[in-house]
């Protein structure tokens, strides 16, 4: 993981189209501001997380109601 001190109105590029900046520090919370191209998905860690195992619980049962009924065809 690389850390990164920077101020307010300092920013980061990450891939030469990905720009970070720091909008504001209040006490222990900081405010980023994100410019990024459309196409690419930007979303916080837990809303990631859940969404992955949404994704992989839909992909379980859509494969054991397959297997069922590759089972009942026969």
């Amino acid at each position: 993981m690389l850390y990164l001190t920077r101020k307010v109105g300092e920013s980061v590029v990450i891939n030469d189209n990905i720009e970070v900046t720091v909008v504001e520090v209040r006490g222990r919370s900081i405010k980023l501001g994100f410019e990024f191209p459309p196409e690419i998905s930007v979303l916080r860690r837990e809303l990631y997380d859940k969404i992955q195992a949404e994704n992989q619980a839909a992909a379980t049962s859509t494969a054991d109601l397959l297997s069922a009924q590759s089972k009942s065809d026969n």
